[in-house]
């Protein structure tokens, strides 16, 4: 972290630290041998095969090295996490330009494996933010990567890259003024072709009856219910207050959803709320959107059992770790005569002018409910038609897409396999002219992989920099089971 009344020149001495050992770690993986980091959490949901080799050592990465509030820059070492930024950043009235809504996401993780929030219908994904990064190559080169320059090629391909073309150790990005609230009005839509509208309206004015947006995602309960969740930053604690109390809880005029009250649960009992900005950007976390339900979490007395701090995401997924690792829960299904469960967890991009057909279609086939919605363009900073292309990830510029979040299990059918539902989603989004992340399981063949996620572009940058491939392939690691 960063430490307060710490020169500047005292941080980079610390980063130099951390990047020796991280090199040095680096040097003494032998060769043929997986190369990992030695991480804590992940929010992956991949198979990850046993590793014996030590992981690289990035336990002095996790920090953020300065902010520059006049320039609205922050220099941040590529494993902090965005709970840790987010607390440096909200001191200077400022916040990356998108969160993601999970607290030990790290910033590095966000821009090689994709990340997004309810800012990105204007601010795109966080990649997107980056002026520069230092990246340590499979080649052991650690180098300086901007959007020009001698290394433009490797600071494109790297969002989506998943590590195998180098680990970021340090980045600078952009950041964006906030306010002490977010003022919320949920929006319900009983026809899913007027929520798509409404999106449509809302990205291209960015306001909605009146009133300025700089936040919107949304929720699907069924088909015919839905809601638009547009937020306002403010400084006026009354400006949500005149459709029902928020749920207070704290003493003061903001809701409160870390205790017994679950947000998500509130979208169709309050027209309009009132969060603290830093609830605000938390309000998915505390119960991993709904999956918390998946433990009882949600279950009123054990609500009041389960303590609060142990209430938030990478205690839900050190859960789902040890439930792969053991299977308690299948066993206990097999003992009761419940069929086996097919894991389904996804995040898709899909054209906006596809939505609701594919909503409509996954509701029908597939049968999961909430879904989360999160309306994204591709940023354009400098207007329309500035937007950079990322090659292993090619959303059109212009373009507005709705990112579907799904997560859960469903039966598998008498004589359907395990990954025939996944099978069919990448289906439907291939249909539909959309994308899918790649942080979860992925069962595209090789070259239909590679047209959707910049092939070439990839193993041409893969070449240059890591001419050994030391590094696990980006196919491999996302798709290919070890």
């Amino acid at each position: 972290m960063e430490r307060a009344g710490e020169p500047h020149e005292q941080a980079g001495d610390r980063h130099g630290r951390a990047v020796d050992s991280l090199r040095r770690s680096y040097a003494a993986v032998p060769p043929g041998a997986p190369v990992r980091l030695a991480k804590r959490t992940s929010n992956l949901f991949r198979p990850r095969a046993a590793v014996t080799s030590p992981g690289l050592d990035v336990s002095g990465l996790t920090g953020v090295l300065g902010v520059d509030p006049v320039a609205r820059t922050a220099d941040v070492q590529g494993m902090c996490t965005y709970e840790d930024l987010v607390d440096v950043t909200l001191a200077y009235g400022l916040m990356p330009l998108v969160v993601p809504q999970l607290r030990t996401i790290t910033l590095g993780g966000a821009v090689t494996g994709l990340g997004i929030e309810s800012t990105s219908f204007r601010n795109g994904l966080p990649h997107e933010s980056v002026r520069e990064m230092d990246v340590l190559t499979g080649a052991g080169d650690l180098l300086t990567v901007r959007p020009d320059g001698p290394h433009a090629d490797l600071f494109a391909a790297f969002p989506n890259s998943l590590g195998s073309l180098g680990y970021a150790t340090r980045l600078t990005i952009e950041l964006q003024p906030v306010r002490r609230y977010v003022a919320v009005r949920n929006v319900r839509f009983t026809d899913l072709d007027a929520l798509v509208d409404a999106i449509g309206q809302v990205t291209a004015t960015r306001a909605w009856a009146g009133r300025p947006v700089d936040t919107m995602d949304g929720v699907m309960f069924h088909p015919d219910e839905s809601y638009l969740v547009l937020g306002t930053f403010t400084d006026d604690a009354t400006d949500a207050l005149d459709g029902g109390r928020p749920a207070g809880g704290r003493g003061g005029p903001a809701s409160d959803y870390t205790g017994p009250d679950i947000y998500y649960r509130s979208l169709p009992l309050r027209r309009r709320d009132l969060l603290t900005t830093h609830d605000y950007l938390w309000r998915w976390d505390t119960d991993w959107f709904w999956c918390s339900r998946a433990f009882g979490a949600q279950h009123p007395v054990v609500r009041r059992l389960w303590p609060a701090r142990w209430r938030r995401s990478d205690v839900y997924h050190r859960l789902v770790r040890l439930e792969h690792r053991y299977g308690v829960a299948a066993r206990v299904d097999r003992w009761r005569g419940q069929p086996p469960r097919e894991r389904v967890v996804q995040d898709v991009e899909i054209p906006l002018a596809g939505t609701a057909d594919f909503l409509r279609w996954f509701a029908r086939e597939v049968r999961m409910s909430p879904v989360w919605l999160c309306p994204l363009r591709l940023r354009e900073p400098a207007g329309p038609g500035s937007a950079r292309v990322w090659p292993l990830y090619p959303l059109r510029p212009g373009h507005t897409y709705v990112n579907v979040g799904f997560w859960g299990t469903v039966p598998i059918a008498d004589g359907a396999a395990d990954g025939d539902v996944n099978r069919a989603v990448e289906r439907a989004v291939a249909a539909a002219g959309g994308h899918k992340s790649l942080y979860s399981d992925a069962y595209y063949p090789r070259d239909e992989f590679d047209r959707l996620y910049g092939g070439d572009a990839y193993r041409a940058v893969r070449d240059r920099y890591d001419p050994e491939h030391r590094l696990t392939g980006l196919y491999e690691k996302a798709v290919a089971r070890r």
